[in-house]
C-alpha cells in the first residue's frame, strides 16, 4: 500500500511538474531596446522630414505607437535611474547627472533584476543602466550586476571600447575641435556596422535571441547612438546628403520670453556660444553637418534596431515576445538655441516609445494621449502576469494598450535639477522652476513652443490646472549631491 502511495505521489508530482513547466513556457519573453539620445525626428512621429529609420517604422506597425511619449528626467542618469527602479526623480532624489542610485536605492529591485527574481533568464548588453565613454570607471556605469545571468561585454562593463576617426582623418583634433566633454563631433569612420561599439552589441544580443532556451527571458539590448559623437559608417552619412539637410525649425530671438531660470542647465549643456559656432558669422553651414551627422547616427541606430527585431524573427519566439522601445530623452539641434538635452522643454523630454504585446495590442495602433516612461516598469510587471512591486510610480498602460481609443486622464512629469518641473498634457506644457518662474505653451497652436503663454491672463485657468497636476511639494525628497569626482557630469553622458 505504501508503494502504491509513493507511486500515485510520484505521478502527480510528475504532472504538477509538467503544467508547471508548461506554464513557464507560456510566460512571454521581452526585448527591451534602450536607445540614448534619440528624440522624435523618427519617421513615425515625423519630427524631421528627411529622418530614415524604415525599421522603427516597421516596429510601430507590428504593435502600439505613443505618438506624446515623455521621459521623466531631461538627462541619462536621472531618467534611466526612473526607468529602472520604477522610482520617479522626484521620489529619488536623482534629478542631474550627479549621483548613484545604488547608494540611497541599494534596497530598491530593478526591473531586469525583478524578472530574474521572477525566473526570468536575464541577458543584456550596452548602455541600459547609466554610462559612457569618456573614462574606465564610465564603461561599467551604475549596473546593477546582481540583475543579470549574462551581460556583453560583461557583467562589469556596459560598453565596449568605441570607434573613432584615426588619427589625422579629421582636420584637427575633432571637426567640432570638442566644443564639449561630450565630443560635440561629427565625422563618418571608416569601418562596418559590427565593428561599431553597437554593431558588436547587437551581434551578441542577436545570438542570445537565436539560442535555443527553455523558459521566459528578460533580454535588452543598449544602443549608444545617436549619442555624441556622431561617429558612424560612411553609408549612413551618404543616406543624407549634406546639401539637401534641412534644418529644424527656428525663431530668431525665440528665448526673449522665458525666464532666466530656463537658463539653468547651461553650465552642463551646450547653448549659445554652440550655436553661435555651428551658424558662424551667420551662416548653416556647420549648423547643416552637425544635422547630418545626428541624422546619420539616427539611421545607424534604426540598422541595430532592424537587426535585432530580424533575429527575433528568426528564433521563432515573435509570437510569445513582448518588445518595448524607448529613448531616454530627447536632443535639441538648435530650437531654442539648445544642442543637446537638459531643458524643460518638448525637444528634451519627447521621445519614440512603442510596444508590442502579441494578443494585447492591435498591429499598427497609435495613441496621442500623453504618456510617461515612468510606467514602463508597472506596464511590464502586469503584461507578464506579476504583481507591480510597491516601491514603483507610475501607472501600467495596460488599459490603453488594449484600448487606445480610451480617454486616459494623465500627465507626463519631467524634471531637472531640485524645484525645476515640466507637466505636459495631451495640449499644454506647463514648467516650473524652482524660483516660481514659469512657462506655459499651447502645443495645439504653437508645437515648436515660441510663445510663452505663462503672463497671459487668458491661460491663468489652464496654468492652474497644469500645475495642479505637479507632485506636492511635501512628496519631493532633497536633491542627492555627490562629491563630483564621483561620477561625471558633462554633457556627454
Amino acid at each position: 500500500m505504501t508503494d502504491k502511495l509513493t507511486s500515485i505521489r510520484w505521478i502527480l508530482a510528475f504532472i504538477l511538474g509538467l503544467s508547471t513547466f508548461s506554464q513557464a513556457q507560456e510566460r512571454p519573453d521581452i526585448l527591451f531596446i534602450a536607445i540614448d539620445d534619440m528624440n522624435d525626428w523618427v519617421e513615425p512621429l515625423g519630427g524631421h522630414p528627411q529622418s530614415k529609420t524604415p525599421n522603427i517604422n516597421a516596429l510601430a506597425e507590428r504593435g502600439m505607437l505613443f505618438t506624446n511619449a515623455h521621459a521623466p528626467g531631461a538627462a541619462c542618469l536621472p531618467s534611466r535611474t526612473a526607468i529602472l527602479t520604477g522610482v520617479s526623480p522626484f521620489n529619488s532624489g536623482i534629478y542631474e547627472q550627479a549621483g548613484d542610485w545604488r547608494i540611497d536605492l541599494e534596497n530598491i529591485t530593478t526591473l531586469p533584476r525583478y524578472f530574474r527574481d521572477n525566473d526570468y533568464r536575464t541577458l543584456g548588453g550596452g548602455k541600459l543602466f547609466h554610462a559612457h565613454t569618456y573614462s574606465l570607471d564610465g564603461f561599467q556605469g551604475q549596473q546593477d550586476t546582481s540583475a543579470w545571468d549574462a551581460y556583453f561585454p560583461s557583467l562589469e562593463r556596459q560598453l565596449v571600447d568605441e570607434v573613432r576617426p584615426a588619427p589625422g582623418q579629421t582636420p584637427g583634433p575633432a571637426v567640432g575641435n570638442g566644443r564639449q566633454s561630450g565630443d560635440f563631433d561629427f565625422y563618418p569612420v571608416v569601418v562596418t556596422d559590427s565593428a561599431m561599439g553597437d554593431g558588436q552589441t547587437v551581434s551578441w544580443i542577436s545570438r542570445e535571441l537565436e539560442a535555443a532556451y527553455t523558459g521566459p527571458r528578460f533580454i535588452s539590448a543598449g544602443i549608444y547612438r545617436p549619442h555624441l559623437p556622431w561617429y558612424v559608417p560612411q553609408r549612413y552619412f551618404d543616406m543624407h546628403p549634406l546639401e539637401q539637410v534641412l534644418l529644424p525649425e527656428y525663431l530668431e530671438n525665440d528665448t526673449s520670453d522665458i525666464p532666466d531660470s530656463a537658463l539653468f542647465g547651461q553650465e552642463v549643456s551646450m547653448g549659445p556660444d554652440t550655436m553661435d559656432w555651428v551658424r558662424q558669422n551667420g551662416g548653416t553651414g556647420k549648423w547643416q553637418e552637425a544635422v547630418q551627422g545626428y541624422l546619420a547616427s539616427m539611421s545607424y541606430s534604426d540598422a541595430m534596431v532592424g537587426e535585432l527585431i530580424a533575429a527575433l524573427d528568426r528564433s521563432g519566439r515573435a509570437d510569445n515576445t513582448i518588445i518595448v522601445l524607448w529613448s531616454d530623452h530627447g536632443f535639441h539641434l538648435g530650437e531654442k538655441e539648445r544642442w543637446g538635452k537638459m531643458t524643460l522643454w518638448e525637444e528634451s523630454s519627447h521621445v519614440p516609445f512603442i510596444i508590442v504585446a502579441p494578443g494585447i495590442t492591435t498591429p499598427g495602433s497609435s495613441t496621442d494621449e500623453v504618456v510617461s516612461l515612468q510606467s514602463i516598469y508597472a506596464t511590464l510587471a502586469e503584461l507578464s502576469g506579476l504583481e507591480v512591486p510597491e516601491h514603483v510610480d507610475g501607472n501600467s498602460l495596460l488599459p490603453l494598450l488594449r484600448n487606445p481609443d480610451m480617454e486616459w486622464d494623465d500627465v507626463a512629469t519631467t524634471t531637472f535639477g531640485y524645484g525645476n518641473f515640466a507637466v505636459r498634457g495631451d495640449r499644454y506644457r506647463y514648467v516650473v522652476y524652482s524660483d516660481g518662474e514659469e512657462e506655459l505653451y499651447d502645443h495645439a497652436n504653437d508645437p515648436n513652443e515660441w510663445n510663452n503663454l505663462a503672463n497671459d491672463p487668458a491661460y491663468q485657468e489652464i496654468k492652474s490646472a497644469m500645475a495642479g497636476r505637479l507632485p506636492p511639494r511635501s512628496a519631493w525628497t532633497d536633491e542627492i549631491v555627490f562629491p563630483r569626482g564621483s561620477e561625471q557630469t558633462e554633457e556627454g553622458q
